[in-house]
Formats: structure tokens, C-alpha cells, sequence
């Protein structure tokens, strides 16, 4: 616990010294970082933005395989009034440039592996978004090359450096809510009758259809893969649980203190939401810790009354948190009346996230979400989905990353790449 409370200490005040130099003077050329960005679409352009508002980092590139995604890069480049950023469909050629010191990765999920460890091989430091993997055992390779050429890799959970989720674990642990035996943690609302490909209309001419698939397997063109509906699809994504999942039970875990459950269970389906997609509209998995049980709830058909993201259940009351803020609500017993109700606001996520990032490129420190954090939160997701999918209860040996017991299970933990890319290089 006192190892996470400094390195997270250690992070906001980096992300504050940061702040208040870019209030007092503009970066010299030799204080900036090149950064590239692969993926300008909707997150990666709200993350470029952030960093394109830095007086610290120098854009030099964009990689993106949609021609007008690649044109909204490079004119926010120049909008931020920065010189020109060169502007490729390959990401192989922001790699090979050596003005690129750091990789903003915002692209389908079952591109981040591989384009993270290029990047690590190239040299590069890396903002890959979450989930940091499509499977377990490309994170423990992205982990490898991480540490192999001694890049810093932060994932984007950014809920990670927000001061109000460090607050929260603290009272935790320090006892505010007794003894921490359940989380409940979800992600709920109602998107009925479901998406369709109207909603982000692609124009094929611009796309590199099999550049965008990359390592997925080969199948025609179809414009509801691409955007954001590519989260409903097994091949590219899991679904709410690495979407929101990811965020959530990311926090669920690191304030239990634990790397992963020792057991997993999933039950759900696509049952109303009948758009073409595969992943979950309703999903319920539970995660068995020592001492502790974690519930993850999905559902894309009903929003109900959920006020919170995550809820940590204690013997002496209940901590309520999302990044608007928390509640914590004492409860009474015989012996005591309960004490006041403590509520506080969230404060901005992004900015403060990619500062840490960006100092860490300079202070070679882990970041506040360290590609091992990643992949350990990522890999709870994975279980989650695979327990779902195969309709049954799990049991998960931490240290060799395996199921016990269970090869079908097993084989669930890679995927097979299209030829030619290869995490192999």
C-alpha cells in the first residue's frame, strides 16, 4: 500500500509541477518530447488535443488509415499553432522516424499489442488507450518489451490519476468502511434498439480496410466494424467489460491490494440488442479474491437507478465512486451511531494522466498506470469474457497465468494473428 500511496503521490506532483510551468513559461526546444500519434478518431483526437496543449511536447506525426481521421491530425497540429506533422497511413513509417521520442496509441483494441511493442523495440515511450490487450498473453509480451527496452508505458486509465480515486483508496485503507468483503462494480444504460452503421457513416475510398484489420482475421468491408462500434466485435474488442470494464474493476483491484481473483465466474448474452453485433448486452461475472468477492454488471437495454460506477461494501459503510466524485455513507450498529455522510467532487482525469505520462518520459519513473497494472487489469477482463463465453466457473492461477485444470480454457488466452504481423520479431 505505502509503495502505490508514493508512486501515485510521487505522480500528481509531478502532474502539478508540470502545470504550473507551462503558467510560467513556454518550453525551451531541447525541454520537448517528439510525439506521434497512431489513431486520430474520436479518442485519439481528444487525447492529442491534450497533449497538443502542452508547452512540452513537439507533434511530429500522425498514422492513421482513414484519410479524413489523418486530415483532423494534422490540422490540430497546425491549429495548436505547431509546426507541420508529417502524416502517414502506415504506422510502420512514425516508427522508423527518429524524432519520435513518444507513441500516443488510440486505436482498436486488437492493435494495441503489437503496435506497443514496435514501439518499445523502435525506442519509443507509449500512451497506449485501455484495455491495454485483446488477450492475456499479449499483455505479458507487452510487459516483456517494455521492460526489455526500458520504455515507460502508461495505459489510459486515467482514472488513476484522479486525486479523488486516491483519496478514496486511502480511506479504504485506512479503515473508513471496516472490512472490505464486496465490490460491486458496472457500467448500465440503454441503447435500444442498438447501433447501426448510419451513426458513423465510413466512406470505403478513404479506408485502408486491411491495414485496419491488421492482425484480425481477413473480412470484407463492413462499415459497422469501423469507429466505434469495432467494441462489439470479438475479434476486435470484449465489449462494456474491456470499454468500461477496463476503467472500473481497474480501481476495484487496486484497492483490494490484489494482482488477480483466484476464481471467475460469467453469465450473460446479446439477447435484445439486435444490430449485427456479438459481444454481451447483459453480463454478470463475479471474482472471487481472498476475502473478497467482486461483481462486474453489464447491460446495454436498461439503465436503471445506478448513481455510481463502483461501490466498495465494508462493515462499517459503503464508499460510492465515479469520476464525478464519491460518497462514502457510514453505517450504525448497536454500539454506535454512524458518523456523517463525507462526499467529495471528481476533478479533471485527462490532463492530469498524461502529465504524469509526460514527465515520466523525462524522469524514466513508472507512471501512475505502469503497463504490469495494465496488464493485470486487463487481464481480469479477459477472464471475465472467457468464463461468459464458455458458460462456467474458472479457477485462475496468478503466477503462471493459466487456468487450472482446463485446457479449453487455456486456449483462450492467445490469439492467432493474420500473416504476416507476428508479436514475434
Amino acid at each position: 500500500m505505502s509503495h502505490n500511496r508514493r508512486d501515485f503521490t510521487r505522480g500528481l506532483a509531478a502532474a502539478g509541477a508540470a502545470t504550473a510551468l507551462s503558467r510560467s513559461r513556454v518550453a525551451g526546444a531541447n525541454d520537448r518530447i517528439g510525439v506521434g500519434i497512431i489513431g486520430c478518431g474520436g479518442k485519439g483526437q481528444a487525447l492529442w488535443k491534450n497533449f497538443l496543449a502542452r508547452p512540452d511536447v513537439q507533434p511530429v506525426a500522425v498514422a492513421e488509415v482513414y484519410q479524413p481521421h489523418l486530415d483532423k491530425g494534422v490540422a490540430m497540429a497546425a491549429g495548436a499553432g505547431q509546426p507541420a506533422a508529417a502524416s502517414h497511413r502506415d504506422f510502420r513509417r512514425l516508427l522508423d522516424d527518429k524524432q519520435v521520442q513518444a507513441v500516443i496509441i488510440a486505436t482498436p483494441d486488437h492493435w494495441h499489442a503489437l503496435m506497443t511493442v514496435m514501439a518499445c523495440r523502435a525506442g519509443k515511450d507509449v500512451y497506449v488507450e485501455k484495455p491495454l490487450s485483446l488477450a492475456v498473453s499479449e499483455g505479458r509480451a507487452m510487459v516483456e518489451a517494455a521492460r526489455k527496452h526500458q520504455r515507460v508505458v502508461q495505459v489510459g486509465s486515467q482514472q488513476r490519476s484522479g486525486a479523488h480515486y486516491l483519496k478514496a483508496l486511502q480511506l479504504i485503507r485506512e479503515g473508513s468502511i471496516g472490512k472490505l468483503h464486496h465490490v460491486s462494480v458496472g457500467f448500465t444504460r440503454n441503447v435500444l434498439p442498438g447501433f447501426k452503421p448510419k451513426d458513423a457513416p465510413v466512406d470505403a475510398s478513404n479506408l485502408d480496410w486491411d491495414l485496419w484489420l491488421g492482425p484480425a482475421p481477413k473480412v470484407p468491408f463492413d462499415p459497422f466494424r469501423c469507429l466505434y462500434n469495432f467494441r462489439w466485435f470479438w475479434d476486435y474488442s470484449g465489449g462494456q467489460m474491456t470499454n468500461f470494464g477496463a476503467h472500473h474493476l481497474d480501481i476495484a483491484r487496486w484497492v483490494i491490494g490484489a494482482q488477480a481473483p483466484t476464481t471467475v465466474a460469467g453469465f450473460g448474452g446479446r439477447f435484445e440488442v439486435k444490430d449485427g453485433g456479438q459481444t454481451p448486452d447483459v453480463q454478470e461475472v463475479l471474482y472471487e479474491f481472498p476475502d473478497c468477492v467482486v461483481t462486474w454488471t453489464a447491460r446495454e437495454l436498461n439503465r436503471g437507478e445506478r448513481s455510481h460506477d463502483i461501490e466498495f461494501h465494508g462493515t462499517k459503510g459503503t464508499l460510492a465512486i465515479s469520476r464525478s466524485g464519491f460518497k462514502l455513507t457510514p453505517e450504525s450498529s448497536k454500539e454506535e451511531k454512524a458518523a456523517p455522510v463525507l462526499e467529495e467532487k471528481g476533478a479533471e482525469l485527462d490532463r492530469a494522466h498524461i502529465a504524469n505520462f509526460v514527465e515520466c518520459t523525462k524522469s524514466r519513473a513508472r507512471p501512475n498506470a505502469d503497463v504490469e497494472e495494465g496488464h493485470r487489469s486487463a487481464t481480469m477482463c479477459h477472464l471475465g469474457n472467457i468464463a461468459t463465453r464458455l458458460r462456467r466457473s474458472l479457477r485462475w492461477d496468478a503466477t503462471r497465468e493459466t487456468f487450472v485444470g482446463d485446457a479449453e480454457a487455456n486456449r483462450w488466452l492467445a490469439r492467432t494473428y493474420r500473416k504476416p504481423w507476428s508479436l514475434i520479431g
